[in-house]
């Protein structure tokens, strides 16, 4: 027992000791949110996104604002008589020129309703895709939490093979044990062995993952986190929350006001529309001399009759992404309710599984101790003790597991909740959001004000 107890102790301590092995610094779970926020590709894809979507305003407001150019321009013209006389001359123009859309039926209004819409769509996009990120650095953190816990536990496993297979052989020189025993014991290490190098590869693959996220090897890890203030006291509050809450449904939203505004767009394009134009300029002829300033002013009104039936198809399409847009909000409501169900029962069941595990844990240390003791004594076999020693295993590795299940079913609920953002969460960073971007955008001079500069 005494050497028992001294193998365990020295192995726990060289399974707290691997993750230190790579010389990486300790990170909480906050650390590793923080670097993943900073570096998530993912997440930069969703905010340059965000900014282009928001360039869609400008072109919409450009439609009804006029446009302005400056012309400078010159030739050269020759010619030669019959009479062998050479005669040339040069001229050269400049002008401004004026073209406004005056009135389009509110098409570019609906046009740039639209643009708002899709904008605020991309920006609640940011936010999706933030959570979805963060979500799966808090998966990939825990992956490798329990796979190094699962490694040293197997490792330990081995130990206490190598130990009984020993001992079945000590006894059988002695003749007090079989060569059953000694056979029992030798396929119960290499069946262990075959665990621990599976547990060693699903660890590399999980710290592979940890780095794609988060941008570094992981470190010391601690499981420990204070997010689970974040969740409310009933189901019934977190669901309300996320309904009111959730960027999906925001997003979805803000969908059905971009397709409205289609539609409106759509009939305004059967409506009459009016333009005006306008230019002034000079010329001047090396031969004829200047020719002082000429301009032009005109107005156009048109009235579409007949397009092919372009518009009204337009119309119909609109109409029907509408309706696909109210559904696909529907289905986003039904999708984020589930979500929270879903999440608030995994941290039931979870914190069901920790209290059993721990029982059974407990249990099954003396169960094989007892064992242990019987089969010195001679009324158990070594087959007895590699059983025993099995199931305190498995109720480990259930254990390793559930509690795992249960950081993640927290920081699950916190996503469908639609609180995993980095504002939410407190991180220190700087919040990505394209918000500032079109506020800019919508500078009527700025285009203007480039060219001045």
């Amino acid at each position: 027992m005494g050497f028992r107890n001294n193998l365990v102790a020295s192995l726990l301590a060289l399974g707290l000791a691997i993750p230190a092995a790579g010389g990486a610094q300790a990170q909480s779970i906050t650390q590793a949110l923080t670097n993943a926020y900073e570096h998530a590709p993912d997440l930069q894809a969703a905010l340059l996104s965000a900014k282009a979507s928001a360039e869609n305003i400008a072109l919409a407001q450009a439609a009804k604002r006029p446009v302005i150019g400056a012309s400078l321009g010159g030739s050269y013209d020759f010619s030669m008589a019959t009479n062998n006389q050479w005669s040339d001359s040069e001229t050269w123009t400049a002008g401004l020129s004026y073209r406004q859309n005056i009135f389009d039926s509110f098409k570019t209004e609906a046009q740039i309703e639209g643009a708002r819409a899709a904008a605020e769509a991309a920006e609640y996009q940011i936010r999706n895709t933030e959570q979805n990120v963060l979500l799966e650095v808090v998966k990939a953190y825990m992956s490798v939490l329990s796979d190094r816990q699962m490694v040293a536990l197997r490792q330990e496993n081995m130990a206490f093979f190598r130990a009984q297979l020993q001992s079945a052989r000590d006894r059988l020189e002695v003749g007090e044990g079989t060569r059953i025993d000694v056979a029992q014991a030798e396929a119960r290490l290499a069946q262990g062995e075959a665990t621990y190098r599976a547990a060693q590869s699903s660890l590399e693959i999980s710290q592979a993952t940890f780095q794609r996220y988060v941008g570094a090897v992981p470190g010391n890890l601690d499981a420990g986190h204070n997010f689970a203030r974040l969740i409310p006291a009933s189901l019934q509050a977190a669901i309300s929350e996320a309904e009111i809450g959730h960027p999906a449904i925001m997003l979805s939203k803000a969908a059905i006001r971009a397709a409205q505004a289609g539609v409106d767009a759509a009939q305004a394009a059967g409506g009459p529309s009016a333009s005006l134009t306008g230019s002034l300029g000079t010329s001047y002829n090396t031969v004829r001399g200047g020719s002082g300033l000429n301009g032009s002013l005109g107005f156009s009104f048109t009235v579409p009759l007949y397009s092919g039936g372009s518009i009204g198809a337009s119309v119909r399409k609109a109409n029907i992404e509408q309706i696909k847009s109210e559904v696909d909000a529907m289905s986003a409501y039904d999708q984020v309710r589930a979500a929270v169900i879903a999440a608030w029962a995994g941290i039931q069941s979870a914190d069901a599984q920790i209290s059993a595990t721990n029982a059974s844990v407990s249990a099954s240390r003396t169960v094989l101790d007892g064992v242990v003791q019987e089969r010195d004594l001679g009324s158990r076999t070594t087959l007895d003790v590699l059983n025993a020693q099995a199931d305190l295993t498995t109720a480990r590795e259930s254990y390793i597991t559930a509690s795992s299940n249960k950081v993640v079913a927290t920081f699950s609920l916190l996503a469908a909740m639609g609180r995993l953002t980095a504002a939410d969460l407190g991180l220190n960073v700087e919040i990505k959001s394209a918000a500032r971007y079109t506020q800019a955008v919508e500078d009527v001079w700025q285009e203007l004000r480039s060219v001045a500069e």
